[in-house]
Order: structure tokens, then C-alpha cells, then sequence
């Protein structure tokens, strides 16, 4: 068995791990027991009741978080011409066609998001490898393949998140920090469930919405009334 050690010992107490509580009373508790050195995140998994290997079940979206997500995010925007000085002036770290192609072939990818405009995806194609299983490949759904780069580059500095089931069909996403507000990180809890409702698969039967959850980086899990997002 798994010695716990004292901070999380002393993070569980007055916690009952079978209990179920109100958004407001788990936000509260997940801020109380967040006691690292660091600006802890705050983390949300749903479980759904969906099966994401199913075409017509999987699930994935973007939700702009109203409070932000307290972290700076580093963009990548593939574009050239009248597009590169619009990209750059919207706030994107990085900018460029195969110069930055090689860059990331050579393995400098020091960036959280990647954005490109239509006409250069024949050379973002060629990087799927590197860039799928990070999770960074342009994807029109999700509003990162865009003429509009400047609207792509200012959503993703301005607090957008990426949501995807998982085989599970679980979702985890960070909503915020542990020093945010708890009224901030209730509209950022809330804001998600919403886009996760809007996005709910055709042909679901019965509860959608099976379980969820709260925590901070290095603290304990919180279930949370299901019924407060109704």
C-alpha cells in the first residue's frame, strides 16, 4: 500500500471521499487544500456517459473560459504574406511557413498551440506526425485552420481550451488556478459544462453526465451534485 504523506494526510481531513457536494462548497475545499509552493491548477473531470470509439460519439471542442486559465500560453501561427504581421500584431509567439516547419522537425516546439491559415496546411500535413500526439495539429473544428488568425491567436491568449473525450469518455480540463476567485473559477466550471451540453451526441439515452469531479494539482478528488448544472 502507498504511504501518504503528511500534506495530503492533512488535505483529506474533513473530506469524506464518498460525500457529494455542492460547486460552491467544492471550489471552496479544492482552494482550502491547495498548499504547494505554486499557483496550483485547478482540474475538472467528467466522466459521460458516451463511447468516444463510436464516429458519432466522439467529442471535441474548444470553450473560451470567461475567468481565463491563469497560464500564459505560447501560439504557433503557420502563415506568410499580409498574414504574418496580423498574426504577430494579435500577440503570437511564433510565426513563419518552412522556416518554422524546420524548427519543428528539428524538435524546438516550445509552444502550447498551433494555428494555421488554410493555404499552408500542405506543409502543416507533413509535421502530423510530430504534431498529433501532441495534441497540436491545426484542426478547422477547432477553429486553429483560419483565415482569421488574428481572432485565433487573441481566443487562444485569452483563456480558450481544448476539450476531448477520452476512450473512457472521460473529460479532464484545468479551469482555472488555485489563486483565482471561487465566484472566477465557478463561471469557468460552468462555462465548460455548458459547451459540453451544447456538444452532447445525438442519441444518448438516459443521464449524459455521469460523474464529476474536482481537484487541484496535488490534492484530493471532490465529487460534486450533479444537479447544480442542471
Amino acid at each position: 500500500m502507498a504511504k501518504v504523506g503528511k500534506r495530503l494526510k492533512k488535505a483529506y481531513e474533513g473530506l469524506d471521499p464518498n460525500s457529494i457536494y455542492s460547486l460552491k462548497d467544492a471550489l471552496k475545499m479544492v482552494k482550502e487544500r491547495a498548499k504547494t509552493k505554486f499557483d496550483e491548477t485547478v482540474e475538472v473531470a467528467i466522466n459521460l456517459n458516451i463511447d468516444p470509439r463510436k464516429a458519432d460519439q466522439s467529442l471535441r471542442g474548444v470553450v473560451q473560459l470567461p475567468a481565463g486559465t491563469g497560464k500564459v500560453l505560447r501560439v504557433a501561427v503557420f502563415a506568410k504574406g499580409d498574414k504574418v504581421k496580423e498574426a504577430m500584431d494579435a500577440g503570437a509567439d511564433l510565426v513563419g511557413a518552412d522556416d518554422l516547419a524546420e524548427k519543428i522537425q528539428n524538435g524546438e516546439m516550445n509552444f502550447d498551440r498551433c494555428i494555421a491559415t488554410p493555404d499552408m496546411m500542405g506543409l502543416v500535413g507533413r509535421l502530423g506526425k510530430v504534431l498529433g500526439p501532441r495534441g497540436l495539429m491545426p484542426n478547422p473544428k477547432l477553429g486553429t485552420v483560419t483565415m482569421d488568425v488574428a481572432e485565433a491567436v487573441k481566443a487562444a491568449k485569452g483563456g480558450q481550451i481544448e476539450f476531448r473525450a477520452e476512450k473512457a469518455g472521460i473529460i479532464h480540463a484545468g479551469v482555472g488556478k488555485a489563486s483565482f476567485s471561487e465566484a472566477d473559477l465557478e463561471t469557468n466550471v460552468r462555462a465548460l459544462m455548458d459547451a459540453l451540453n451544447k456538444a452532447r451526441p445525438v442519441g444518448i439515452k438516459g443521464a449524459y453526465v455521469k460523474r464529476v469531479t474536482l481537484s487541484s494539482t496535488m490534492g484530493p478528488g471532490v465529487k460534486v451534485e450533479i444537479g447544480d448544472f442542471a
